[in-house]
């Protein structure tokens, strides 16, 4: 099959893919050398996409009430039901929820149908949970939600500041880009609590307190005014509130040894940080999930700016504020209105701005009002207000604050329908219709990056099914409810060319988002869209940065300084709650694992949930290195593996918010997190709530390895994960209880065996160890232990690869290894599969820098995003192992 150029469905820098299907939905990928985002490199998620593009798993045909149903007899069900309840309890009794892994078209289907003519604001999405209050702070300071910057600012700055950025995991092709910038002289400054990867290779790291950030860029502002540092003549021409804010800043002391003192910091360092700033002209600001997430995510990203427009730091060449997107289509959410606090196209709610939509539209039901940002819908669900709801492409039973109480509004709630491509998730178990959307690689649409550069995704195979795109499946049931007309859309192509003409209606210059050179695309155009940043006034035009002349997108033309104030967080800590959890990613894993999971090389760098705790907080709680550690708040309780670090700061934990029902149920971090919000832009503080931590104490562990998934024993108390791998599925579970629960245990993993049973017990450590052979292959292995440690579980699950094993092979199935197992140690490089032995080994040989490393081991030489982790290896090694080599 020839190759097909598309984007990559995870994260915000929208890096392009060329992708070569073959039979078996097998799938070859590569970076698209030509596409401006990343020039032809991928990370390891994006690398690992052809190991998430199978059928398993997948969601192939439309349900309701559990039974398989046709297309025709579940979207009338659809339109009825939201129907009966719009008749019946008005416009706002029902509410979409929606995901910036949609595409844009699907966006602009769902918000057309919601806010124009089933007329309430209820559709919100899941860039709530991300982007919402940088969309805030840019509507207050430019006038509408403008990402001012662009790629090529990271190349051109002499400095850049990571403000709650951890971009050497979340953004890993950008990261690399800023490596190169940085060997020829950038300088790196990074504020975040966690000593994370992108700080580990910084000139200056700030290890904020949580919860300070507004105080640190504050003080930065008033420094840069005491020290001539403003520049007087942007602010003159093109900015109004200096003055105000300036005087603003008097309430609090702004000395550095204040400053220093309330941030947590020492005063030198803060120093450092504002001459810095200061001193470099072309200064790029990254400001991502650390600065929004929070209930003060606004002023957080106002700070920043005002920094920026007090100096002039703005569109220029190597000088932005510059929030970094999330998810690959969060900005063409924002685009195209599928927030609840937007109307469309970067239109809200004036009479003047609905009664453009609603004469574009032919809307006469358009909405009068936002709708219910993400918390309060939900809450809406959970009272009762809402009597249906449609959930696409997310998995809010896991990714929303309070997550429990999430699933209890679901559970409770009279129609709950779900768009998905999986079969299996979390709020798939509380749906009443499952409508089967198309994955990636199947998708036709567009998305926006973090630079607002639209890429096409474009389908690499035919639809898995009866699997239908989701803008389809909207203007169905927008069919179906009798508004057949304004949904007559056949292709996606349509769609986006009704979009991209909204965004031009009526746009006298006064709106810079303006699609205008792109509405009246034909179906030829669209298939040869090539990437482009708007602005696009013209066909075939390029806007890269925003701003060049001065003027925003406000009545005088004017940029606004928005004073903000230095507050605590919304709950403090406390002698019962003395710890501020944090919680956030890793590396390898996107999101509630639906695609990641699937992808077993993403498994293996972070294999389960866990806590971080610095080494002073974990010996106060009497935590030890990889065993159980149970972390509660007021919210909820979940029980990881302990981590100790010194990357962590003390006083606080970090815990990954990745795993599911489906991964590890005792795991999952979001049912501890508090749903305090941000007032002005509804983003949930998902960076600070107050916790404590302890042992669990489990009297046992063990491992399970089977080629299928298992969940734990109906009836056991255990606390239980699964890793994928290639060939198999590896099972870790503990237990509190004695002998009789492990025989629980393995007469229920054991049942059925079928085949030739090998069998190795210890009494005295209470272990014991089983394998299972059929027909020469791996089919099961259980190991258990009370005392000690268990085998390492890589080389067993290699063996479950083997067509027929080896005699050896066999009974060392129940070691754990054979005799000339070569341990590689913990996985780093997930693209290359290389451990931490390996290289270890290789430095101890002679490589002494990253370059070195790659060169014999591969590590670090494909995506990067193990850079870092491959540098804190090189100084951990004694130097006379490094004398000696």
């Amino acid at each position: 099959m020839s190759e097909v150029r598309t984007a990559c469905p995870y994260c915000g820098v929208g890096c392009g893919v060329a992708g070569r299907a073959g039979p078996g939905r097998v799938l070859d990928v590569k970076g698209d050398a030509d596409h401006p985002a990343n020039s032809g490199r991928l990370c390891s998620k994006g690398s690992a996409l052809g190991s998430t593009v199978g059928l398993e798993g997948r969601l192939l045909l439309p349900e309701a009430f559990g039974q398989p149903v046709g297309w025709d007899a579940v979207i009338a069900l659809v339109a009825d039901r939201f129907s009966r309840a719009i008749a019946e309890h008005g416009p706002d009794s029902v509410a979409f929820y929606v995901s910036g892994q949609l595409l844009t078209e699907d966006y602009y289907a769902a918000n057309k149908l919601m806010k124009g003519f089933i007329g309430s604001g209820n559709i919100d999405t899941n860039s709530r949970l991300c982007m919402a209050s940088a969309v805030v702070a840019h509507k207050q300071a430019f006038g509408a939600d403008l990402v001012p910057g662009c790629y090529e600012d990271l190349d051109l700055a002499d400095l850049v500041v990571f403000s709650g950025h951890n971009a050497a995991w979340t953004h890993p092709v950008l990261f690399r880009r800023m490596e190169k910038a940085r060997s020829h002289g950038q300088q790196w400054i990074v504020i975040d609590p966690r000593r994370t990867d992108t700080a580990e290779g910084c000139d200056l790291f700030l290890p904020i307190a949580p919860q300070t950030d507004v105080r640190l860029w504050n003080g930065l502002l008033a420094w840069l005014d005491a020290h001539g540092a403003v520049d007087h003549d942007f602010v003159r021409d093109h900015v109004a509130g200096f003055d105000e804010t300036l005087a603003s800043l008097a309430r609090d002391d702004q000395s550095l040894e204040a400053v220093a003192r309330d941030c947590g910091l020492e005063p030198s360092s803060v120093e450092a940080f504002y001459v810095a700033f200061a001193a470099s002209t072309r200064t790029v600001s990254l400001f991502s999930m650390g600065s929004n997430q929070s209930a003060q995510g606004v002023a957080k990203g106002l700070a920043v700016i005002n920094a920026h427009l007090a100096t002039g730091k703005i569109g220029k060449p190597g000088a932005a504020p510059f929030s970094i997107t999330g998810q690959p289509n969060a900005m063409g959410g924002r685009e195209s209105g599928g927030m609840a606090s937007t109307l469309a196209a970067h239109m809200d709610f004036s009479e003047a701005e609905r009664d453009r939509v609603r004469r574009f539209w032919r809307a006469p039901a358009l909405t009068e009002k936002p709708g219910l940002k993400a918390v309060d819908m939900f809450e809406a669900v959970h009272d009762g207000r809402i009597k249906a709801l449609w959930v696409m492409a997310t998995n809010p039973a896991v990714s929303m604050p309070r997550a429990s109480r999430v699933r209890e509004a679901l559970a409770a709630c009279p129609f709950v329908v779900v768009s998905d491509c999986m079969a299996q998730t979390d709020t798939l178990d509380f749906a009443h219709v499952k409508l089967p959307a198309l994955a990636w690689g199947e998708k036709e649409g567009t998305v926006t990056n973090s630079e607002r550069c639209i890429s096409r995704q474009r389908a690499l195979f035919a639809a898995a099914g009866e699997a239908r795109a989701d803008w389809r499946i909207v203007a169905d049931v927008a069919r179906a409810m009798g508004h057949g007309e304004a949904f007559a859309w056949t292709t996606p192509a349509q769609v986006f060319a009704e979009h991209a003409a909204l965004t031009a209606f009526e746009n006298d210059g006064a709106r810079f988002l303006d699609l205008s050179g792109l509405s009246g695309m034909d179906e030829a155009a669209y298939a040869d869209f090539a990437p482009v940043q708007w602005p696009v006034k013209t066909q075939g035009a390029n806007t890269a940065r925003l701003f060049t002349d001065g003027r925003f997108q406000t009545p005088d033309g004017r940029a606004r300084m928005v004073a903000v104030a230095a507050k605590g967080p919304a709950r403090a800590v406390s002698v019962e709650w003395p710890l501020s959890l944090n919680s956030g990613r890793v590396r390898d894993h996107w999101h509630t694992m639906t695609r990641t999971g699937l992808a077993p090389e993403l498994c293996r760098h972070a294999p389960e949930p866990m806590v971080e705790v610095h080494p002073v907080d974990a010996a106060r709680a009497g935590l030890t290195e990889g065993e159980l550690a149970v972390v509660e708040t007021t919210a909820g309780r979940a029980v990881v593996t302990a981590r100790i670090s010194e990357r962590q700061r003390p006083g606080s934990l970090f815990l990954p918010m990745h795993w599911t029902d489906a991964f590890a149920p005792s795991g999952r971090c979001n049912p501890l997190v508090e749903a305090d919000v941000d007032p002005t832009s509804g983003q949930p503080e998902f960076k600070h709530t107050p916790a404590r931590v302890s042992p669990y104490g489990e009297a046992w562990r063990g491992f399970f390895v089977a080629r299928e998934a298992w969940t734990a024993p109906e009836g056991l108390d255990l606390i239980w994960r699964r890793t994928p791998y290639d060939g198999c599925q590896v099972h870790e579970f503990a237990g509190l209880g004695g002998a009789a629960e492990r025989e629980a245990v393995v007469e229920a993993l054991m049942r059925r065996a079928e085949g030739e049973v090998l069998t190795m017990d210890d009494p005295a450590r209470g272990a014991l160890r089983r394998a299972v052979i059929t027909e020469g292959r791996a089919e099961r292995v259980l190991a258990i232990v009370e005392m000690g440690g268990l085998p390492a579980r890589g080389w067993i699950a290699d063996r479950f690869l083997d067509d027929a094993l080896e005699l050896g092979d066999r009974i060392a199935l129940l070691a754990g290894r054979s005799v000339d197992t070569v341990d590689v140690g913990q996985m780093v490089c997930a693209c290359l599969k290389v451990g931490t032995k390996t290289i270890e080994a290789a430095i101890g040989a002679g490589a002494r820098h990253l370059d070195a490393v790659g060169a014999v081991t591969g590590a670090g030489t494909n995506c990067g995003s193990c850079r870092p982790e491959i540098a804190r290896l090189l100084a951990a090694m004694p130097k006379e192992a490094l004398n000696a080599a």
